[in-house]
């Protein structure tokens, strides 16, 4: 039974919904195009494996990537060694209850917001433009 429900839109996200792609398809093509857009993916949690072996509990397939672009993350620290909290920006893949899936990514702006110095909007700005190009292109 899944007890994590359907990822919706959150004003801290961007999201795309994938309604004809399954998650397997959703969860290569987001690595490809996060990758195109300068992101490596610096950790992986395979949400659905872990509340399996943790909790004993059966969820709908949900991985968290952490998605690190190396120059946008130096100009960020650059400007605030604190942001070091704040990254890597995580995207989300989840199945939908109609076999699509639904891929989220932390909204930078959002985000970064919380750092408070001029110099980091601009930083925010390109990631996450980098991010929702990345998602359009899924």
């Amino acid at each position: 039974m899944d007890t994590i429900p359907v990822f919706s839109a959150t004003p801290y996200a961007l999201t795309r919904a994938l309604p004809d792609v399954p998650f397997a398809d959703a969860l290569a093509r987001t690595r490809a195009a996060l990758a195109t857009e300068g992101f490596g993916v610096l950790t992986e949690i395979d949400v659905r494996a872990t509340m399996k072996a943790k909790l004993g509990a059966d969820v709908r397939e949900y991985v968290i990537l952490g998605a690190c672009n190396p120059p946008l993350a130096f100009r960020a620290l650059a400007v605030e060694p604190g942001t070091g909290l704040l990254i890597p920006c995580n995207v989300a893949v989840t199945a939908d209850d109609a076999g699509g899936a639904i891929v989220a990514a932390v909204d930078p702006l959002a985000l970064f917001g919380v750092v408070g110095k001029p110099g980091m909007e601009p930083i925010a700005v390109e990631v996450r433009e980098r991010l929702a190009r990345a998602l359009a292109a899924i």
